[in-house]
């Protein structure tokens, strides 16, 4: 691997879809075609480089996102093969942060499925330029128009073909290049690695000029010199479109789409040129912006190798052989391994060990690392996932990655006192890998409370104790992790007073609360002036509430979506400290709580079932008598599919309900989608569970 390439010749991508797209069998073509791997790894035979883990193989699913490195013509692509299961949407959200494009992966037959929606919307949130690869073209039902008019429509972006099929299902034997107006036709007896170019066929020739005009047209909206000449009607020669609508795809203005068959290999060499050719490199985009530490003055980072060092951490691996892997995005400068940098986030100076490149589960030793590379490094031990480690010299914090709550908890138990301790710490390295599950001890029970996004997230952790660390557990029935909320506003006047000879605790603080906006989480105002509060005691007056937030009033849950103000109080010279404060913030806040009218919040799931027609009104009916509320039902070919909200509670055990009412006919998918009040009568039996000890 030439480690001075030139930095216009980097590609960071990630590869994206809803599970069962292709998108690992594509990595695997990649790496082939690449000549990283010699073999074709096929996922249904636990072969594929990027599924490494035992649990990955045994499924035949991502779970965890593998970076690889290749090269293809000069360039070099640095690559990472995200999950495709909803549980597992963490793994897309930190690698979407940090890459530079990415290829959205679509099945010929499903088209836009509910989890391409959802990555759709994360590459959103990131600005993240993308090519969009029809993939499956050659399975029964595929239909290559259709899935690039629902790309236009569900994912309302502007997708514009850059290639045509020749036939599709077992007839799809080329494609039609409608910037060279070129067809090319690949060898079935090598099951497509072997392609020529010739003439577009006739009885296509219509079709690809109608389609090309439309291209032309969509690139040339962008470029003013470029739509003179093709008014004027002038030769456009394909180096210019291509220049322009690479322009137009870094700006995120058009989704070229491809098509082919990753498992037949056919498309994927066209598919390399794509991402040479229209993704960005670090330097086509605009600079990294970030604050500074101690003033959060706005300071923007170059991708150019004589700036100061900046980096983003986006992964935590506890390897069984390295021990702790930081794996980091490097956005300006150069770093090299044994050197010092600042994790800015946390103000810890850390020493980088090793640097590695990783390729799956694979590494080779790096000297450095400098801007546009992705690699990991054993010896941060102070950094986690979201943090910026930097130059000590001139210290930054990059924007960080957010990630959703859990939605799903078990109780986790271990055979004996040795084995908790060790489960627990075992819990704790896998809660650093995953942002997205979370392990506490039950204060009553003693036992480990582990939440995740899903049954599956959750099973495979317990799967990872067992072969992972050795560790046993006794499983609890899944639990929804519900929220607590405020409907209106309350003040408190709260004196914590305590007297047992000696020094005695004295606070006075009186609170205001009031809702936030869903989703806002979180905020506290000072309001004190005069100093009727001490300085130094504010800080624990916002400890204390926060501590209070995690078991509310209702039935113990956490508290969201509050906002607090410290108006007045009062101290004493002597009996006032930081606990007392603390203890007064806790004790206010709860007593607020109270009186603000306490709701109890549900995670409310989004439903995507693809079933036969005649099933059709049974499962709507039953989907209605889980509480749930249908948005839409549409025909897909020869299925109907519904898409409903359902609260998580409704849905445990829905796959075999599911399987009854169709024969096992039907299929489906959830995500979550966001949190709603639950019913009053809910909030009572969860309130009745938590008194008797059951929660």
């Amino acid at each position: 691997m030439n480690n001075n390439i030139d930095i216009k010749k980097i590609r960071n991508i990630g590869i994206m879809a809803h599970i069962d797209a292709g998108k690992t069998t594509l990595s695997e073509r990649i790496l082939f075609y690449t000549g990283v791997s010699h073999r074709l790894g096929e996922v249904d035979q636990g072969q594929a480089t990027t599924d490494w883990m035992k649990q990955e193989r045994e499924r035949g699913i991502t779970i965890t996102s593998a970076a690889v490195t290749c090269s293809w013509k000069d360039h070099r692509i640095n690559l990472i093969d995200t999950p495709g299961h909803v549980d597992f949407t963490a793994e897309v959200e930190r690698c979407l942060r940090v890459l530079d494009g990415a290829v959205a992966v679509f099945c010929a037959v499903g088209g836009v499925e509910p989890q391409t929606e959802a990555v759709w919307r994360q590459s959103d949130k990131y600005r993240v330029p993308r090519l969009a690869f029809v993939n499956k073209m050659d399975r029964i039902g595929a239909d290559f128009d259709r899935v690039v008019e629902m790309i236009g429509r569900k994912l309302n972006t502007n997708a514009v073909p850059i290639q045509l099929p020749i036939g599709q299902e077992e007839r799809f034997r080329g494609l039609i290049d409608l910037l060279n107006m070129k067809a090319v036709i690949y060898d079935s007896d090598s099951l497509g690695k072997n392609f020529h170019e010739e003439e577009i066929p006739e009885e296509l020739r219509k079709k690809a000029e109608t389609a090309r005009k439309q291209l032309v047209e969509k690139i040339v909206e962008g470029d003013d010199e470029l739509l003179n000449d093709y008014l004027e009607e002038k030769e456009i020669s394909p180096d210019r479109l291509i220049e322009t609508l690479r322009r137009a795809v870094v700006s995120a203005r058009l989704v070229p789409v491809l098509c082919g068959s990753a498992l037949r290999n056919k498309g994927v060499q066209r598919l390399l040129d794509a991402i040479n050719r229209f993704l960005p490199s670090p330097l086509d985009l605009p600079p990294a912006e970030g604050t500074r530490p101690d003033d959060g003055e706005t300071v923007l980072r170059r991708p150019a190798t004589d700036e100061p060092f900046s980096a983003l951490a986006f992964k935590v691996v506890a390897d069984r052989y390295t021990g702790r892997l930081v794996y980091f995005r490097v956005y300006s400068g150069v770093v090299e391994a044994g050197s010092y940098v600042l994790n800015s986030s946390r103000d810890k100076r850390e020493r980088l060990g090793r640097i590695l490149q990783m390729h799956a589960d694979k590494r080779t030793i790096r000297d450095r690392l400098r801007v546009g590379d992705i690699g990991a490094a054993v010896g941060l031990e102070h950094t986690f996932t979201g943090d910026t480690i930097c130059a000590e010299s001139d210290p930054v914090i990059l924007e960080s990655i957010d990630f959703p709550a859990p939605v799903i908890s078990v109780k986790l138990e271990a055979g004996d006192s040795e084995q908790q301790e060790k489960m627990m710490e075992a819990l704790r390295k896998l809660s650093e890998e995953d942002p997205t599950f979370t392990a506490r001890i039950d204060a009553e029970s003693r036992e480990a409370v582990v939440a995740g996004m899903g049954e599956l997230h959750l099973e495979i952790i317990v799967d990872r104790l067992l072969n992972e660390f050795n560790i046993t557990a006794a499983v609890g029935r899944p639990r929804v992790a519900y929220r607590e909320t405020i409907t209106g506003s309350a003040a408190i006047d709260y004196k914590h007073v305590k007297q047992s000879g000696g020094r005695g605790q004295f606070a006075h603080v009186c609170l205001e609360i009031e809702p936030a906006p869903p989703g806002e989480g979180f905020e506290f105002d000072n309001k004190i002036t005069g100093g009727r509060i001490p300085r130094e005691f504010i800080p624990a007056v916002e400890k204390g509430i926060i501590a209070a937030m995690e078991e509310g009033v209702l039935a113990k849950f956490p508290v969201v979506d509050v906002r607090a103000r410290l108006v007045d109080g009062g101290y004493h010279e002597v009996d006032s400290s930081d606990l007392a404060f603390r203890t007064a913030g806790r004790e206010a806040f709860r007593r607020a709580c109270a009186k603000a009218g306490p709701v109890l919040l549900e995670p409310v799931m989004e439903l995507h079932v693809i079933t036969p027609p005649e099933h059709t009104g049974e499962l709507a009916s039953d989907i209605c008598s889980r509480r749930g509320r249908i948005i839409t039902i549409e025909t897909r070919e020869r299925d109907q599919v519904i898409e409903a909200e359902v609260p998580l509670a409704e849905l445990f055990g829905y796959a075999t309900a599911l399987r009854s009412l169709t024969q096992g006919r039907a299929v489906h998918t959830m995500i979550f989608d966001h949190y709603a009040h639950a019913p009053a009568e809910r909030a009572q039996e969860l309130l009745k569970e938590a008194a008797a000890g059951k929660r």
